[in-house]
């Protein structure tokens, strides 16, 4: 194999499709009865790390900041709320009718059998890459 750096030069990437998944949920279907799919997309790294700062948060004891703390789960749903492209959890028509305001707990609600939110998440730490054992995604469900 060659070891020419023109591969990697600017432009050389393939580009980032959206996939559809299939196999997140059955509940809901279009008018013909067929189950919708999810459409997803792997986010890039500059916001995978926008939202690691964002789940980040101070650890304070005393008064006194002595560290930083980040929330695995919050950064794991966040990143899979912006990786499902469709249906968009971040859209004020869909969020109004639920009556809720966060789209983690838009996601939480559409995705109520507990199957169908691990299938979710799964695919989003697929799609972007991670490798998640099944034992680890099946934990922070339950918690």
């Amino acid at each position: 194999m060659s070891k020419n750096m023109a591969f990697f030069m600017k432009g050389k990437a393939a580009e980032v499709k959206e996939e559809e998944v299939h196999n997140i949920t059955q509940r809901y279907k279009d008018d013909e009865g067929n189950p919708i799919p999810f459409i997803m997309k792997a986010l890039d790294t500059p916001r995978i790390d926008e939202l690691e700062t964002e789940c980040t948060k101070p650890e304070i004891k005393k008064g006194k900041k002595v560290g930083e703390k980040l929330d695995g789960k919050r950064l794991s749903l966040r990143i899979a709320i912006e990786s499902t492209v469709y249906p968009n959890f971040r859209d004020a028509e869909l969020l109004k009718s639920y009556g809720l305001t966060d789209p983690v707990d838009l996601a939480k609600t559409i995705l109520s059998v507990g199957g169908e939110y691990m299938k979710w998440m799964q695919e989003a730490n697929r799609i972007n890459g991670f490798d998640e054992s099944e034992d680890e995604l099946t934990e922070d469900v339950k918690n």
